[in-house]
Protein backbone atom coordinates (compact mmCIF):
# COMPACT_ATOMS: atom_id res chain seq x y z
CA UNK A 1 0.00 0.00 0.00
CA UNK A 2 1.41 3.47 -1.21
CA UNK A 3 1.52 5.73 1.91
CA UNK A 4 2.53 9.42 1.85
CA UNK A 5 5.43 10.73 4.28
CA UNK A 6 2.42 11.92 6.81
CA UNK A 7 0.42 8.52 6.85
CA UNK A 8 3.16 6.81 7.48
CA UNK A 9 4.11 9.13 10.56
CA UNK A 10 0.68 8.90 11.50
CA UNK A 11 0.92 5.28 11.75
CA UNK A 12 4.08 5.05 13.55
CA UNK A 13 2.89 7.35 15.95
CA UNK A 14 -0.35 5.59 16.75
CA UNK A 15 1.55 2.54 17.09
CA UNK A 16 3.85 3.44 19.61
CA UNK A 17 0.67 5.00 21.73
CA UNK A 18 -0.80 2.80 24.20
CA UNK A 19 -3.64 1.04 22.57
CA UNK A 20 -7.19 2.80 22.46
CA UNK A 21 -7.49 6.54 21.52
CA UNK A 22 -5.35 9.08 21.17
CA UNK A 23 -5.73 12.81 20.35
CA UNK A 24 -5.30 13.89 16.73
CA UNK A 25 -2.82 17.15 18.18
CA UNK A 26 -0.11 14.74 18.58
CA UNK A 27 0.12 14.99 14.93
CA UNK A 28 0.95 18.82 14.68
CA UNK A 29 4.59 18.03 15.56
CA UNK A 30 5.16 16.58 12.10
CA UNK A 31 5.90 20.05 10.82
CA UNK A 32 7.92 21.04 13.82
CA UNK A 33 10.93 19.45 12.02
CA UNK A 34 10.26 21.16 8.53
CA UNK A 35 12.37 24.72 7.58
CA UNK A 36 9.17 26.09 5.64
CA UNK A 37 6.28 25.31 7.35
CA UNK A 38 2.95 26.12 6.24
CA UNK A 39 0.19 27.92 7.72
CA UNK A 40 -1.75 27.07 10.82
CA UNK A 41 -5.25 26.54 8.90
CA UNK A 42 -3.61 24.32 5.98
CA UNK A 43 -1.65 22.13 8.54
CA UNK A 44 -5.01 21.17 9.93
CA UNK A 45 -6.70 20.77 6.36
CA UNK A 46 -3.56 18.69 5.28
CA UNK A 47 -3.80 16.26 8.27
CA UNK A 48 -7.70 16.02 8.25
CA UNK A 49 -7.41 15.10 4.45
CA UNK A 50 -4.33 12.27 5.29
CA UNK A 51 -7.00 11.11 8.11
CA UNK A 52 -9.96 10.72 6.29
CA UNK A 53 -7.92 9.24 3.50
CA UNK A 54 -6.55 6.66 5.60
CA UNK A 55 -9.94 6.10 7.01
CA UNK A 56 -11.40 5.19 3.75
CA UNK A 57 -8.58 2.95 3.59
CA UNK A 58 -9.58 1.18 6.62
CA UNK A 59 -6.62 1.99 8.26
CA UNK A 60 -7.95 4.12 11.23
CA UNK A 61 -11.37 4.74 13.08
CA UNK A 62 -12.46 8.55 13.33
CA UNK A 63 -14.48 9.62 16.55
CA UNK A 64 -15.47 13.07 16.74
CA UNK A 65 -18.62 15.11 16.15
CA UNK A 66 -20.86 16.00 12.98
CA UNK A 67 -22.30 19.01 11.89
CA UNK A 68 -24.66 19.13 9.04
CA UNK A 69 -21.69 19.78 6.64
CA UNK A 70 -19.04 18.16 8.02
CA UNK A 71 -17.07 15.53 10.44
CA UNK A 72 -14.38 17.21 12.84
CA UNK A 73 -12.49 14.12 13.72
CA UNK A 74 -10.95 14.52 17.27
CA UNK A 75 -9.31 11.38 17.80
CA UNK A 76 -8.08 8.55 16.16
CA UNK A 77 -7.29 4.98 16.57
CA UNK A 78 -5.66 2.22 14.59
CA UNK A 79 -7.60 -0.93 13.20
CA UNK A 80 -6.03 -4.35 12.93
CA UNK A 81 -5.27 -4.05 9.37
CA UNK A 82 -3.43 -0.51 10.38
CA UNK A 83 -1.26 -2.32 12.88
CA UNK A 84 -0.40 -4.63 10.01
CA UNK A 85 0.74 -1.67 8.12
CA UNK A 86 3.08 0.05 10.75
CA UNK A 87 4.57 -3.07 11.89
CA UNK A 88 5.59 -3.24 7.82
CA UNK A 89 6.95 0.29 8.31
CA UNK A 90 9.35 -1.02 11.13
CA UNK A 91 10.55 -3.54 9.17
CA UNK A 92 11.14 -6.90 8.57
CA UNK A 93 13.82 -9.15 10.07
CA UNK A 94 15.20 -11.29 7.26
CA UNK A 95 15.60 -15.04 7.08
CA UNK A 96 18.29 -16.79 7.28
CA UNK A 97 18.84 -19.78 4.08
CA UNK A 98 19.35 -22.17 6.55
CA UNK A 99 18.39 -26.22 5.83
CA UNK A 100 15.90 -28.00 7.93
CA UNK A 101 16.75 -31.06 9.02
CA UNK A 102 14.53 -33.97 8.79
CA UNK A 103 12.94 -36.32 11.68
CA UNK A 104 13.67 -39.32 10.77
Amino acid sequence: MRLSKLQKYILIQSLGRKPGRFSRKVLDRFYDREKVKPSVKDIQNIITKSLERMIDKELLIGYGRRTPHMWFIDEIQLTGKGRKEAKKLFGQQQSLPFRKRRNK
